[in-house]
């Protein structure tokens, strides 16, 4: 496996295996492997005996690798802020793909810590995690209630539907009126937060000029995409998981198809995109070009979503508006 030679000053790797009130630690070059509580006090502890003991034998800079499991990493990664360690969130997927490439397909916490700890000594080009700012944690939790609210709302409606006793509709209809109230009031603060911040008001408006991207968008990826603009045009593609992966071996050439990526953006995207055949120019032709050479309508949609999000990382990225001259 080739090196990034930029990780490998990284010698001294300290792996966290997280559950909800435990941790696995297993640090390299030394194979020492403990227990510890999911607490900061806990991973304090640890972590400043990993740093004295990296001083005394002149290992370089320290890695941190924890994975991301809904929340319960966050102790790990506020820690490494407050002790200025560098850290990387890992993909739980990638990490499994890595443990089968070294044979190891045994899976317990021991193990896992282990995996984490080589995964961080030998992959090329990790991507360090970068705290979100108050403002945007505030908006991603805003954000979350309000995509669930709207998930209870469909599904709620979709019962009204088919309710037959009178006591059950009326049920229904009540407590859709309430998640409809709940629901404007929160697409309200979402507004609001946006514009009290003026980095994310600023973003707000230079996305919104890009035709068919409306507020519900905007939100979304400043919410669920915050680092957008600081990416390439590919890893932008890759990381809403609109990158087409292609299937070929030999004279064999398969279909492209997308895979993994920030499903709340894609999602988003997928509705964007349809406004924006409709009401975007350049995005119509563009669509259109793919449908007279073949494309299938699923394809097309992906496509332009693709060119959306590219779109708005360049906008993103020059801090200027979008112009249909500027090609993405």
């Amino acid at each position: 496996m080739t090196m990034n030679p930029a990780l490998s000053a990284f010698n001294h790797v300290v792996a966290f295996e997280v559950a909800k009130d435990s941790l696995v630690i297993h640090v390299l070059p030394t194979e020492k492997q403990s227990i510890a509580a999911n607490r900061p006090a806990a991973i304090r502890k640890a972590l400043i005996a990993e740093m004295r003991r990296n001083a005394e034998a002149s290992l370089g800079p320290l890695l941190v690798v924890c994975e991301a499991t809904g929340g319960y990493e966050r102790h790990v990664l506020e820690v490494c802020e407050e002790l200025g360690i560098a850290v990387h969130k890992a993909h739980g997927s990638r990490v499994r793909h890595f443990a089968r490439y070294l044979g190891l397909l045994a899976k317990t916490d021991p193990i896992d810590a282990r995996v984490l700890a080589l995964y961080g000594l030998k992959t090329a080009d990790l991507r360090l995690y970068v705290p979100p700012t108050p403002e945007v944690l505030a908006l991603k939790d805003l954000k979350t209630r309000r995509d669930q609210l709207q998930q209870m709302l469909f599904a709620e409606t979709n019962r009204l539907e088919h309710a037959r006793h009178v006591s059950v509709s009326r049920s229904l209809k009540a407590h859709i009126a309430s998640l409809r109230k709940a629901l404007a009031a929160l697409e309200a603060e979402i507004a609001a937060h946006v514009k009290a911040c003026e980095t994310l008001a600023r973003k707000a408006r230079l996305m919104q000029t890009l035709k068919g991207v409306g507020p519900a968008t905007v939100a979304a990826i400043l919410a669920y995409m915050p680092e957008l603009g600081s990416f390439t045009k590919g890893q932008a593609a890759c990381i809403a998981g609109l990158a087409p992966i292609n299937n070929d071996s030999g004279t064999f050439q398969g279909s492209r198809h997308i895979e993994a990526g920030r499903a709340a953006v894609r999602k988003t995207l997928y509705m964007t995109a349809l406004v924006a055949i409709q009401h975007n120019p350049v995005m119509r032709l563009f669509a259109d070009k793919l449908r007279r050479s073949g494309k299938p309508s699923k394809v097309v949609i992906a496509a332009v979503m693709r060119k959306l999000i590219v779109t708005l990382n360049a906008i993103l990225r020059s801090g200027e508006p979008w112009s249909h001259a500027k090609a993405a």
